[in-house]
């Protein structure tokens, strides 16, 4: 398994120099994703992991399909052997079946590699869409916004966006209601 430590070190040799950017972010989402360790329990290391490397499919050596999630889950399949659970969060992180599918691309992604357990994926989303691009915390209204700003309406992230922001922010919500519950009985 590839444990937190180790990837962080992978998206950063990925990410880094060529995407600050992306980096910044990917260190946002990974904070995120320790603010959960106490609801996730034996499974926070695993989210931790998968926050660091939800975006390394946009590093340009292997940004291969032009479609992030699926280039990313590849390879950590392919090259760093990682474990199931990890690519399947990759893969489908934040509406990614919905992007797929506006890039014909969704039999690939569904044939490769499977849906996460429910509250696993809904974890990623929160973590991922409830921080900005340079890592910062925001809601997930404004990170859809932002979203939006940057593609254009015209562009399959945006299309893709477009038709799952009501599952985007039920899955935030989700997330959230869980952390304010554990919070609240452990309080």
């Amino acid at each position: 398994m590839i444990r937190a430590e180790d990837a962080a070190g992978i998206a950063r040799e990925l990410l880094a120099d060529a995407l600050p950017r992306r980096w910044a972010h990917s260190e946002g989402v990974a904070a995120r994703a320790r603010s959960l360790a106490s609801v996730l329990g034996d499974r926070a290391e695993l989210l931790e992991a998968a926050a660091w490397l939800h975006d390394i499919g946009y590093a340009p050596p292997i940004a291969h399909s032009g479609f992030h999630p699926l280039d990313g889950a590849r390879y950590l399949r392919d090259v760093e052997r990682a474990n199931d659970m990890l690519c399947r969060l990759v893969a489908h992180h934040s509406g990614a079946s919905a992007e797929a599918e506006e890039r014909g691309l969704l039999a690939e992604l569904e044939t490769e590699f499977a849906m996460p357990p429910d509250e696993l994926i809904e974890a990623l989303v929160y973590c991922d869409m409830t921080t900005d691009p340079d890592g910062k915390p925001t809601t997930v209204e404004a990170r859809l916004a932002e979203v939006g700003q940057r593609y254009g309406p015209d562009h399959a992230v945006m299309r893709a966006i477009t038709r799952s922001t009501s599952n985007l922010i039920d899955m935030t919500r989700a997330t959230a209601r869980r952390l304010e519950r554990f919070s609240r009985d452990e309080g």
